[in-house]
């Protein structure tokens, strides 16, 4: 395990722990927005995972949902969730994850995704297989549409709801079964390891989406990012185990 990969997976433990510690607790609202919330335990989660990667690189660029940090002039910026699925949390399901890449000169080269609650840890080097707790995993070899199951994520905008739904509407009678499960970082993992089969969202941002991406990808699936009308910081995603054809109207 490279150094920059046994960083990440130390400060996604440690993550997941405080959020383990946090689940079903009283927890501080920093905003209450109408399809999203804010908890002041982001921040706290991102706060911890900067200090433990500035100590060992001190010049590294941090790029993450709760802001930037280090040197922004860095071409190793590492792209950091403190917590995926923030909704899940506050609501008490347990469905949720911390996510940390780090991209060397644009290019991902190592991912780290933790899910507290399973106890599962997917991590991908610069080469090799990506793994979950250690162990290799590959997507699955389903190659028809009828046989898949597949995540549909909803954004946040009325617009991005508006659009994904048409494109939920579009798939939903051709697939096996259809989920909505609120973590899109686990939702690559869960491609990366053959749980499921694709994924679509109209919008999403790229700490969402950058472990799970490298994760998927070095394993021979698919991920296609599309830029979002009116916002440049967030893309549309269909992601599969790429052997399934999944062409999405709407």
């Amino acid at each position: 395990m490279s150094p920059e990969l046994d960083l990440a997976c130390r400060a996604a433990r440690e993550a997941g722990a405080l959020l383990r510690a946090n689940f079903e607790t009283k927890l501080d609202v920093d905003a209450m927005h109408r399809h999203d919330i804010k908890l002041a335990l982001d921040v706290e989660s991102q706060k911890l995972i900067e200090r433990l990667i500035l100590a060992t690189f001190p010049d590294h660029a941090i790029y993450g949902e709760e802001g930037l940090a280090g040197d922004q002039s860095s071409d190793s910026q590492w792209i950091v969730d403190p917590i995926d699925g923030t909704v899940n949390f506050f609501y008490g399901i347990p469905h949720f994850c911390v996510s940390i890449a780090m991209r060397r000169a644009g290019e991902l080269k190592i991912g780290a995704i933790y899910d507290p609650m399973m106890d599962e840890l997917y991590a991908v080097d610069f080469e090799g297989l990506a793994t979950r707790n250690g162990q290799p995993i590959r997507p699955s070899d389903r190659a028809e549409l009828a046989e898949a199951v597949v995540t549909v994520g909803f954004s946040k905008s009325s617009e991005s709801i508006d659009a994904g739904l048409a494109r939920y509407k579009s798939i939903a009678h051709r697939v096996r079964k259809t989920r909505m499960m609120g973590s899109a970082a686990l939702a690559l993992a869960y491609i990366a390891c053959g749980r499921l089969d694709a994924y679509i969202e109209e919008a999403i941002s790229l700490w969402d989406i950058a472990a799970g991406q490298l994760l998927l990808e070095r394993g021979g699936g698919s991920v296609v990012l599309t830029p979002s009308p009116g916002n440049p910081d967030k893309s549309g995603i269909v992601a599969s185990n790429g052997r399934i054809e999944l062409r999405v109207e709407g």
